[in-house]
């Protein structure tokens, strides 16, 4: 299984502050040199961590493939194909969310994510598109000619945490999964059945499957099981960890479990 890394919580570590120090940039060689396979960043419309140029630079001196999120947004896409990473993954943006909330809406928005690979193509940049683990979501990826879809593991981490983890006891406790603890087990069986359903059809559609959001040292065991996932990306957690133990040795242990 191959693992991206997301290094946009170093941007972000550097935002908070309004300095240029830690700069995405330094990351780079770390992330090759630690052996994981991809460099992921997320440039978002109000670039608020990630900029233009972290990301032109990014892309310009990294030794792996570059995987930049993204919106659908115009101004976006026109950035995404002048940067021209080895691939986009488009993904739903609000202004005033903390992180990524779901998937895209592919079948809503299908004629343009339609129309973006197309442009994309032309570029040879390949197309993932970021999606909630359904099959309506898989069926109208598959139409659109992405290559490749990411599922969307947040609701499966959420109720992962709720359950065997102090979530629930703190101020971030999420207030539709504050249930006893027999029925976060069933829901925890239902949404990890659910990501292994979505990514056995996801294969057999021909698409190539991601998964991300929320994974962590300890609910990524479980995502690691389901074969049809070749791809795991993964940051938050990460860099967190590397507070502590360093960036190398926080990718490699990532890489022990993965592998």
């Amino acid at each position: 299984m191959l693992l991206g890394i997301n290094i946009d919580h170093i941007a972000v570590l550097r935002e908070a502050r309004k300095v240029n120090d830690p700069d995405p940039l330094d990351a780079i060689s770390l992330v090759k040199r630690s052996g994981a396979d991809q460099i992921t960043i997320h440039l978002r419309e109000d670039r608020r961590h990630i900029n233009d140029d972290d990301a032109s630079k990014i892309i310009q001196n990294a030794q792996l493939p570059v995987n930049l999120e993204c919106s659908i947004n115009e101004e976006i896409i026109e950035k995404v194909l002048e940067l021209r990473p080895h691939r986009a993954t488009l993904v739903p943006e609000k202004r005033e969310e903390v992180t990524t909330e779901g998937g895209l809406d592919v079948y809503k928005n299908q004629t343009r994510i339609t129309d973006i690979a197309k442009r994309l193509a032309k570029e040879h940049i390949e197309l993932s598109l970021f999606i909630d683990p359904t099959s309506a979501m898989i069926e109208a990826s598959q139409q659109t000619g992405a290559q490749w879809v990411e599922l969307h593991t947040g609701l499966y981490a959420n109720i992962y945490a709720m359950l065997y983890s102090n979530l629930s006891r703190s101020a971030h406790s999420i207030k539709a999964l504050e249930l006893d603890r027999e029925s976060l087990h069933v829901k925890l069986i239902e949404a990890t059945h659910e990501l292994e359903m979505a990514a056995k059809y996801a294969h057999q559609l021909g698409l190539k499957v991601a998964a991300g959001h929320g994974l962590n040292y300890h609910n990524v065991k479980r995502i690691v099981q389901i074969k049809e996932i070749c791809e795991l990306n993964i940051g938050q957690s990460i860099i967190a960890r590397s507070v502590f133990v360093g960036f190398e040795s926080a990718i490699k242990e990532m890489l022990g479990l993965l592998r």
